[in-house]
């Protein structure tokens, strides 16, 4: 009985547990249908504001016209340095400073974007000729800042994806090179083998004696007298005994004619 009452309590404390999580899930699941609702209000009706003051801008003469093109000025440089802001972040971190003074210059922004829908409603024409200047010098601040860190923002990204796309084109060139590795060894190898073909005529000059210096008359008397030639790599036995040149001689007058054996 212990044991079911016990498998009884630990069932029960599962079914609490489940349906508190189910309960988180749809209590966040609410929130984030909400926030995205209202977000997606939120820029619906910035958007309809928009066209509402361009058309103000272009209809209404005057201050009237003025205040709208103020305000219109204003949304358009912060949100669209929101725009880029938030599109660099994901990919550098150091323009989330850079989201935060944005932040700042919004909260400004609103300010003053209310005390310029206070005066577009104002019916006192000369009261509107005094505030407008210096509301409009305020708006030109903040839009000279929104656009600042803009500006830098864009250079700053262009700046890194050249610094990357030439990192990258070294890199294919690094690649393309080793893909050809046929040519830096079939390169490698007709320098091996001029360096061998170089090697072997000088060798084969080298290696020419006096042997090959010799003309065809003592190659022959070589031939006639294996006795007295040289071996290979050794002085032979006319040089020893110094009968080089007596021998030449003697059978240079022994190839000469006979006198009168022509008229015979």
């Amino acid at each position: 009985m212990e044991a079911i009452g016990a498998l009884v309590v630990l069932i029960v404390l599962f079914g609490i547990g489940m349906l508190t999580l189910l309960v988180v899930a749809a209590v966040k699941a609410g929130k984030a249908v909400a926030a995205k609702v209202e977000q997606t209000e939120a820029t619906a009706r910035r958007a309809v504001e928009n066209v509402t003051l361009k058309a103000k801008s272009y209809a209404k003469p005057g201050e009237q016209g003025q205040i709208s093109a103020v305000r219109l000025a204003l949304r358009t440089s912060l949100s669209g340095t929101r725009e880029v802001l938030e599109h660099g972040v994901a990919t550098d971190g150091q323009l989330g400073e850079a989201l935060q003074l944005l932040g700042r210059l919004d909260a400004h922004a609103a300010e003053l974007d209310g005390e310029l829908r206070v005066l577009e409603r104002e019916p006192a024409p000369a009261r509107i000729a005094a505030k407008l200047p210096e509301l409009r010098e305020r708006a030109d601040r903040i839009t000279h800042s929104a656009e600042s860190m803009r500006w830098a923002a864009q250079d700053r990204m262009h700046r890194f994806a050249q610094d990357e796309l030439a990192r990258l084109g070294q890199e294919c060139e690094s690649e393309a090179g080793a893909l050809r590795h046929w040519d830096s060894a079939r390169a490698d190898g007709g320098e091996g083998g001029a360096a061998g073909g170089s090697d072997g005529a000088g060798a084969g000059v080298a290696g020419a004696g006096p042997a090959d210096a010799a003309g065809p008359a003592d190659t022959a008397r070589a031939a006639a007298r294996p006795g007295l030639a040289a071996a290979a790599g050794r002085p032979s036995a006319e040089e020893v005994l110094g009968l080089g040149d007596p021998l030449a001689r003697f059978a240079q007058r022994l190839r000469k004619p006979r006198p009168g054996s022509s008229a015979g």
